[in-house]
């Protein structure tokens, strides 16, 4: 059979060629049996398109080269998006198959054409699905800065949640914010797959030199293990900090659900913006930690945050305490000089010290946390008129 009678055959067959295919694809292909009816006649459609495609090609192989989109063109555009490339690929194994058992004994040309037709279709194929997983990243890319913009600026709208559904968001509960510098050579891929090792998401936003991480805790493939223990945030965010750059690396504070996430986002921004102002910050730092230099920057969550955490529940709890608070801080954390302006014994003023860490949290008798301690004093004396003046007894010194 010369190349003009295969032809005339095969145009002939064509129709033979792909109802046979479709028979093929409900039985060997469970997906396919499992399609509304509408999807599975787009399929064909799709089949129908690749066979005479291949008629085409085989009658003149130098013409114009064909593209994939013609073959793709007569299916609707959601077909790309519920059928994956790897069932694509199993569509044109079957259309093979069925073809080369329809041509057995035709020549070898013919076949030789088959195959090689196939694995330019195949090829193609994967080059839609790059090009459409390539728009869909770009698109993804996008949306995501715009919901950490809004995170960070807190000018959340209602259809906030929407756009962090769209972006696969598989966060269920507690979320912070976590900010560093860029790296030179930011691996997204590497912070994602760390974040998924930790069970946790997280959400990406580049703003120049500064590199923005919202981490939520997220129930993730693969790691539904009822004895899995979850990392606390600080952990978290040591794992992590490998994937930013040089420079400080400041953890927000927790916060119940991802719609609150831009107040650990303000707070993990002011603390990046004054981190330097402590010389000795660890790496990560957390933003209460900077409550002090927050402060002073005039960040005014800050100052509420210390006066709320410290100076009221001391004040509310006994003035006594707020009083050898003062006391030992303004005598240089001595417990003798404490004692001596109070006219009380040492072990009065461990013992109210000690009260002090069991209220507040916090132990006077550390550098770092002194330094808190003591602005939390300083503001809450500012703003409250009942305790604008100390205590006369603050006033006195040893003889």
């Amino acid at each position: 059979m010369d190349k003009t009678e295969t032809l005339a055959w095969l145009k002939r067959i064509s129709g033979d060629l792909a109802t046979a295919t479709l028979n093929r694809l409900e039985e060997s292909l469970p997906w396919y049996a499992e399609m509304p009816p509408a999807r599975r006649s787009a399929v064909g459609l799709v089949a129908q398109a690749g066979i005479t495609s291949f008629i085409t090609w085989y009658e003149d192989p130098t013409s114009t080269p064909w593209v994939a989109a013609d073959i793709f063109a007569a299916a609707p555009r959601e077909l790309l998006r519920s059928v994956s490339l790897q069932q694509t690929l199993q569509l044109i194994r079957v259309t093979v198959e069925v073809t080369e058992e329809r041509v057995r004994g035709k020549g070898g040309q013919l076949r030789e054409g088959i195959l090689l037709y196939s694995r330019d279709v195949a090829f193609a194929a994967a080059d839609v699905y790059a090009r459409a997983a390539e728009a869909r990243g770009l698109w993804d890319a996008r949306l995501e800065a715009l919901v950490v913009d809004s995170i960070l600026t807190g000018e959340t709208d209602e259809e906030l949640p929407s756009r962090i559904a769209a972006l696969g968001w598989h966060g269920h509960g507690e979320v912070a914010v976590l900010v560093g510098t860029t790296p030179p050579q930011l691996d997204v891929d590497q912070v994602r797959r760390t974040a998924r090792k930790l069970g946790v998401d997280v959400l990406i936003g580049v703003q120049g030199s500064r590199l923005v991480l919202v981490v939520g805790r997220a129930q993730l493939a693969g790691r539904v293990d009822e004895t899995t223990v979850e990392l606390p945030f600080d952990e978290i965010a040591r794992r992590l900090e490998p994937g930013f750059g040089d420079g400080h690396l400041v953890l927000g504070p927790t916060v119940p659900a991802l719609v609150e996430a831009s107040q650990s986002a303000r707070a993990a921004l002011a603390g990046f913006a004054v981190a330097r102002a402590w010389r000795h910050a660890p790496r990560p730092v957390e933003a209460d930690d900077l409550l002090p230099e927050r402060a002073l920057a005039g960040d005014a969550v800050a100052k509420h945050t210390l006066v709320e955490r410290i100076y009221r529940p001391l004040h509310t709890h006994s003035p006594d305490l707020v009083a050898t608070l003062w006391s030992y801080l303004d005598n240089g954390r001595s417990l003798e000089a404490t004692a001596r302006e109070l006219f009380v014994h040492p072990n009065t003023v461990r013992y109210r010290l000690k009260r002090v860490s069991e209220v507040i949290g916090w132990d006077a008798t550390g550098p770092r946390e002194a330094l808190i301690l003591q602005t939390a004093l300083i503001l809450g004396s500012i703003g409250t008129d009942a305790t604008r003046r100390r205590p006369s007894t603050l006033r006195r010194h040893a003889p």
